[in-house]
């Protein structure tokens, strides 16, 4: 099962789609045809399928060996050609991380199906904004851990300087909303304010794709 470790030698590849609800199971469906290939290529290490629970999103959690596999992966046409059915979906939002924060309560955090509900933030910013939301994420990251139903948070930077991620998993999907009541996670006065704007979905995993 993939690992959420600042020490990880792999990159992450966090790619996001946006979705009608009515459309997300066949994108669900493309991209692990589409998986097929991208399991055969160099680098690459695995995939984990993520849905939103309110049916708007579709997230691939992907590894890779190195930037420059992805890039090559990214560059090869007969590959990409594979994935024209994707392209009939919302362009994703896709970018390579490192991890930089990982808090857990069972060890190092793991994907795996089942057990967890994923809460995947997205902070949007501009790339000189990335540092000041890195610091504040390191400041936040230990008071949410105070909350019993949170089990990890793992925070990523994009290589671009535009994102920052955080990766959570929580005991049951109703327990976020008492993070929200903390000062600075709510919509009111969020730590973020100023620095990045948030968007935030919950998920669960369906599957992960190991390399052939």
């Amino acid at each position: 099962m993939p690992t959420l470790a600042t020490n990880n030698e792999a990159i992450a590849v966090i790619i996001i789609f946006r979705v009608e609800p009515d459309r997300q199971t066949k994108l669900l469906e493309t991209i692990a045809e589409f998986l097929e290939t991208v399991k055969e290529q160099p680098g690459f290490i695995s995939s984990s399928i993520h849905k939103s629970l309110d049916g708007v999103k579709v997230a691939n959690y992907a590894q890779w060996q190195s930037v420059e596999d992805y890039e090559a992966f990214l560059n090869d046409a007969d590959v990409q050609a594979k994935a024209a059915k994707l392209r009939t979906f919302s362009p994703p939002d896709a970018h390579t991380y490192e991890i930089f924060i990982s808090e857990s309560k069972v060890g190092t955090p793991q994907i795996q199906t089942g057990e967890y509900v994923v809460h995947i933030a997205e902070f949007r910013m501009s790339p000189e904004n990335q540092p000041a939301m890195v610091e504040l994420a390191k400041e936040h990251v230990k008071p949410a851990m105070e909350l019993p139903e949170l089990i990890s948070a793992t925070f990523h930077r994009s290589f671009d300087g535009t994102r920052v991620i955080n990766y959570g998993h929580w005991r049951d999907s109703s327990a976020i909303e008492e993070l929200r009541k903390q000062p600075g996670f709510g919509s009111e006065s969020p730590y973020w304010e100023g620095i990045a704007e948030n968007e935030f979905h919950l998920y669960e995993v369906l599957f992960t794709e190991p390399a052939t």
